[in-house]
């Protein structure tokens, strides 16, 4: 386990929001790429780090969608991606990279829950693909502009599905067990904290340094695969169809659940730490089974390593020293 996953007992709460976590911050001259900032827990970020006098980037798929979300925001810009596609990806990336400016902060928002069964062009498990995949290639092609930063944070969103079983390196694509959705999108959010831990000490001599975050339950885009029996019976809707919000019981509106992505970003009590999984603003505790905090699986070092390494095998493509 990651001995830096012990909480630090911060002021905040689960009813706290972005907001009030980036209160002092500042990010004038700062560099930002969101991805999935045009909606949802994205767009609530890329709000409040843009108060904050940052220059955002919001990679999408749908540029006159994304920048109608975005409009009135000031100092965001929107460019052409799709995450689920390695060409795209590596255009955008390496399109940054030309321009020789640093990457201060790499905030990866975007997923896709539950949908039925798809595969990428090569035959990879749709969520694993976009959630896991599609982020790891990003991040390792911007690798030299994160360099540049000279201190720089990746915050990789996972979820508290993580805890559900399902996670299998040895048949991340369902090839050999049937499909079943869940364990795919909670295999997914496994692998998104396991890829913060890896990068982190991958990154620490270069003074890059990467969170991954459990945002809270948050009814938005992202269940739009979820059928309303679905959402009822996890809590997240009412019977009248509204969202349910209680923080104290992990169900957040989207200020309450972009607060913890906020706080890895700006947070100066997360200095000289990192490859940690966070939640309420604070690091989580690791906790073996039901309730909050992060499962130990996905804070351990062993089985971020062989992810990683599989991720390479996968993409073709690793970090460079």
């Amino acid at each position: 386990m990651n001995p830096m996953q012990n909480p630090l007992n911060t002021p905040f709460t689960p009813f706290t929001t972005a907001e009030e976590v980036a209160h002092g911050a500042h990010l004038s001259g700062k560099t930002v790429i969101v991805t999935g900032g045009a909606s949802g827990l994205g767009l609530e970020t890329v709000r409040v780090l843009a108060d904050l006098g940052a220059h955002i980037i919001v990679p999408a798929r749908n540029t006159s969608t994304a920048r109608a979300s975005l409009a009135g925001i000031t100092n965001v810009e929107v460019v052409e991606m799709d995450l689920i596609d390695p060409a795209s990806v590596r255009i955008f990336a390496e399109r940054f990279v030309a321009t020789g400016a640093p990457l201060h902060l790499l905030i990866l928002s975007a997923g896709i829950m539950t949908p039925p069964l798809f595969r990428d062009s090569k035959g990879r498990e749709g969520q694993f693909a976009t959630n896991h995949l599609g982020h790891f290639r990003l991040t390792a092609t911007l690798w030299p502009a994160l360099k540049l930063a000279g201190g720089a944070r990746v915050v990789v969103l996972s979820s508290r599905a993580h805890q559900l079983p399902g996670f299998d390196l040895t048949d991340l694509d369902f090839a050999r067990r049937p499909y079943d959705k869940v364990a795919a999108y909670a295999q997914s959010k496994a692998a998104n904290a396991l890829f913060a831990l890896a990068l982190d000490i991958r990154g620490q001599n270069y003074g890059i340094r990467a969170f991954s975050v459990h945002p809270g339950s948050v009814f938005g885009n992202l269940t739009k695969h979820a059928s309303r029996e679905e959402l009822e019976a996890y809590g997240i809707l009412n019977p009248d169809g509204t969202p349910q919000i209680d923080p104290a019981q992990d169900k957040k509106n989207f200020a309450q659940g972009a607060a913890t992505t906020v706080w890895c970003a700006t947070a100066p009590e997360l200095d000289g730490l990192g490859g940690v999984y966070c939640e309420d603003c604070d690091i989580a505790y690791v906790e073996a089974e039901g309730g909050f905090g992060v499962r130990p699986y996905a804070v351990n070092p062993d089985l971020a390593e062989a992810l990683w390494t599989e991720s390479v095998r996968l993409t073709g493509i690793d970090v460079q020293g």
